[in-house]
């Protein structure tokens, strides 16, 4: 079920009406059942290989507990490698079969494997790192074994980030299912004004930058360098208000019934460095890597050339993680070096003029580096980029695909994009409660936004970006 839909705006009062009427006792299985009924909206028989994660997490925690350490790390080793085999077998398969194909044809071997006829579950790669977590926690003595099965199952499936994070850790979201929530003002009033914004920033900003998007992108090579500039451009606010607009729609939801999930954007576009990118965008990631592998990998305390080949082989990692394509794998991977080369040489944006110049470099440098990640191939990949740096000039003719490059109607994008630009941090600062405002022109602040919801918003169903991964 996507959150941009008429479903969901049924489902949600209904789910929340039921969770507060119901005694506190029933109120899981409730949500649990709802959690279902959100995933099954997809692919219903994929639910069932959600359920096999849970199982052997949920068995592997309990004995990994109460295990001697030797055993307890055989159970973490099997409980790691069968979640993973999952995500490999459908996230990956078609991926290393094509490669293998690729370099039986070059080495000229007279064999090929066919590819499977697989769709890639939804959100399997979130829930997988989140089961992972908990194992891992457990092991680690952080986290006490939960024995509630209900509970463990709505640990891993709670819907509102169930299939696009944040990715949370037991710690801060397991206890909070047995907690008792009442009916609070404040919660309701929180949640409601963080759902507006975030649907404010999927339907009316990225979904109507999308309309531009993609056209240009599926014709790379024959639209005119001046757009596809202004495509990569439009991108980077597009994954950025998408996935951030995810992130605050499934806050927003969880905070009405009263639970509390981890902040997964903190304003990353006015970063001074990548480094400073990365600890604002997709938070429960990145935290994840650093804890899960970056750390256990040895971190910094190996000195500076392991520490950079930590670095660099996380982002490697995190660029297959977004997806079974070497163009996230190229992306992961640019990010990684461009993180190394900035710790080698220490570089610091100190003061407002060299902030602004920092800002400017890192915006830029991560705009070029979406191309890689938005792009299909690297074919598409290289037209976007010879298209911009050889100032390729606009065809004589355009098919009717590129309406959507009308000047006016560019016009009044960019004026959009300016827009919130504006209002992002303010809107953003608000709704996480660090900046005060009247009551009243907060009223006045979220009516504008419904009125842009229903006058400019885009509610054609279009898929959050990161469902794919």
């Amino acid at each position: 079920m996507l959150f941009n839909s008429i479903e969901f705006f049924l489902f949600f009062p209904i789910v929340t009406a039921l969770y507060f009427l119901l005694p506190h006792q029933w109120r899981w299985l409730m949500l649990l059942i709802a959690s279902c009924v959100f995933y099954m909206f997809f692919v219903p028989a994929y639910i069932f290989i959600l359920l096999a994660t849970i199982l052997v997490d949920y068995v592997a925690a309990i004995q990994i507990e109460k295990s001697s350490k030797l055993t307890a790390r055989r159970w973490l080793i099997g409980s790691i490698i069968s979640t993973i085999l999952i995500l490999a077998v459908f996230k990956y398969c078609n991926f290393f079969i094509g490669n293998f194909n690729g370099i039986a044809q070059l080495v000229g071997w007279n064999y090929s494997l066919n590819t499977l006829s697989i769709l890639l579950p939804i959100g399997l790669s979130f829930h997988t790192f989140q089961s992972l977590s908990y194992v891992v926690e457990v092991y680690r003595g952080n986290q006490k074994a939960e024995r509630h099965f209900g509970i463990y199952s709505l640990y891993v499936m709670f819907y509102p980030q169930l299939v696009a994070g944040p990715i949370e850790r037991p710690q801060n979201v397991l206890h909070q299912f047995h907690e008792k929530h009442s009916l609070n003002y404040l919660d309701v009033s929180k949640g409601i004004q963080r759902i507006v914004w975030g649907m404010f920033k999927k339907v009316v900003i990225a979904d109507n930058l999308a309309q531009f998007v993609s056209p240009v992108y599926e014709h790379a090579s024959t639209v005119s360098w001046m757009y596809l500039a202004i495509a990569v451009v439009f991108f980077s606010f597009q994954i950025y208000c998408d996935f951030s607009g995810y992130s605050d729609i499934a806050i927003g939801t969880a905070r009405v019934m009263g639970f509390r999930l981890m902040e997964n954007f903190k304003l990353p576009y006015r970063s001074t460095g990548v480094g400073m990118f990365w600890s604002k965008w997709h938070i429960s990631l990145s935290t994840w890597f650093r804890d899960y592998v970056y750390i256990p990998l040895g971190g910094n305390r190996k000195g500076a050339a392991r520490t950079s080949l930590n670095l660099f082989i996380v982002f490697a990692i995190s660029g297959l993680w977004h997806g079974a394509n070497w163009t996230f794998v190229v992306w992961g991977m640019a990010h990684g070096l461009w993180l190394v080369l900035e710790n080698r040489m220490n570089i610091r944006w100190e003061g407002k003029l060299k902030a602004l110049i920092g800002t400017l470099f890192t915006f830029v440098g991560v705009s070029f580096l979406w191309i890689f990640f938005r792009s299909n191939s690297f074919e598409q990949a290289t037209a976007i980029i010879k298209g911009i740096v050889t100032f390729q000039a606009q065809p004589g003719f355009l098919p009717s695909v590129f309406v959507p490059l009308n000047g006016a109607v560019i016009i009044g994008k960019i004026l959009l994009l300016l827009v919130f630009v504006f209002i992002d941090r303010r809107v953003t600062e608000i709704v996480l409660g660090t900046r005060a405002i009247g009551s009243n022109r907060k009223v006045w602040l979220f009516a504008i936004l419904l009125a842009s919801l229903m006058l400019f918003g885009q509610w054609g169903k279009v898929d959050f970006i990161y469902f794919q991964f």
